[in-house]
C-alpha cells in the first residue's frame, strides 16, 4: 500500500505495527526534517501519523508543555498526540491546519480517523474481509488483492455535475471518503463518526453594522496572520500562482499592498451588486 504513495513523500518511510493495527506513512520533510519520526509512539502507547500541516504546532506545544508534556522533536505529529492525551477525541477542535489524521490508542484499542475542516486533506477506507483499510489515495487501498474494483456510476454523474464526488460517496463502490470536519473513532464496541465542525452563517435578516473599512481590515488581519502562520517551515517556502485575485493577495508580502489588494477585491464586488 505504501509503495503506491511513495511520490506523496519521497523522503523516507515510516512503519508502525502492533497487535490489531498497522501503519505505514511516506513522509516529505518540512518541519523538523532531521528526525524522521512518523508514525510517532509516545511512552504512552499512543501512536499517530497523519499528512498535511498543523499551522498552530508552536502555540499547542507551548500550551501542552505548560501542561506536564515533555517533547523530544520539534514536529506537529507528536503535537497530536500529545493533544489526543490531554484532550481526547475533542483534540482535533484545538488544530489550525489541513490534515488527514490517524491514531491509534492501544489502552483502549481505539483508531480514530480526522479529516480537516473543509477537507483539503483527502482520507478515504475501505472495509475487505474483515479489515478496515484506510489511506490518502484510494489507489493504496486496491493494492489489497480483497477489495473489489468498480465504477460508482452515481459518484461518475456527481463528477460531472459538481466537479468532484460528494462526501462520503467516492468514485469506486466500496470506498468511502470521510467527509470534511468529521472524526471516525473505530473500537470494539462500535464504529461512530461524528460532525465536529460547520460553517457558521448570520442569521437570515441579520445586519452587519460594520464600515466597509472596518471589514476590509478586518480582512487583511486574517489574510496576513493565515499566511504568516503557513511560513512556518524548515525548507524554503514557495507560492503557487493561479493568477487569480485570491492567490495574488496571499503572495503580497507587504501590508500596504495587502490593503489596498483588499480594497480591490472589495470594489469588485461591490461593482457587481455584491455586499
Amino acid at each position: 500500500m505504501i509503495r503506491q504513495l511513495h511520490h506523496r513523500g519521497p523522503d523516507g518511510v515510516g512503519l508502525y505495527r502492533t497487535g490489531r493495527i498497522g501503519f505505514a506513512h511516506a513522509r516529505l520533510s518540512i518541519i523538523d526534517i532531521a528526525v524522521v519520526r512518523n508514525p510517532f509512539t509516545t511512552k504512552t502507547e499512543r501512536s499517530g501519523h497523519f499528512n498535511g500541516e498543523i499551522f498552530n504546532y508552536v502555540e499547542l506545544r507551548r500550551d501542552l508543555e505548560r501542561q506536564g508534556h515533555s517533547f523530544y522533536t520539534h514536529s506537529d505529529t507528536e503535537v497530536i498526540v500529545h493533544l489526543y492525551e490531554e484532550y481526547g477525541e475533542q483534540f482535533v477542535a484545538h488544530l489550525n491546519g489541513q490534515f488527514a489524521i490517524a491514531l491509534w490508542d492501544t489502552k483502549r484499542e481505539r483508531l480514530v480517523l480526522a479529516r480537516d475542516r473543509t477537507g483539503i486533506r483527502p482520507l478515504f477506507y475501505a472495509k475487505a474481509n474483515g479489515r478496515l483499510l484506510f489511506a490518502s489515495e484510494a489507489k493504496a487501498l486496491f493494492a489489497i488483492a480483497d477489495l473489489p474494483r468498480r465504477l460508482d456510476t452515481r459518484a461518475l454523474g456527481e463528477i460531472f455535475t459538481y466537479w468532484s464526488p460528494l462526501a462520503p460517496r467516492t468514485v469506486f463502490q466500496g470506498v468511502t471518503a470521510l467527509p470534511p470536519g468529521h472524526v471516525m473513532v473505530i473500537d470494539d464496541r462500535e464504529t461512530r463518526i461524528e460532525r465536529y465542525w460547520d460553517w457558521s452563517f448570520p442569521s437570515a435578516g441579520a445586519i452587519d453594522t460594520r464600515s466597509e473599512a472596518e471589514c476590509a481590515e478586518q480582512l487583511r488581519e486574517l489574510l496576513v496572520d493565515a499566511v504568516r502562520l503557513q511560513l512556518r517551515s524548515d525548507v524554503p517556502v514557495g507560492a503557487y500562482l493561479s493568477g487569480g485575485l485570491d492567490s495574488s493577495i496571499v503572495t503580497i508580502g507587504d501590508q500596504e499592498l495587502h490593503r489596498h489588494a483588499i480594497a480591490d477585491v472589495l470594489a469588485y464586488f461591490r461593482r457587481r451588486g455584491v455586499r
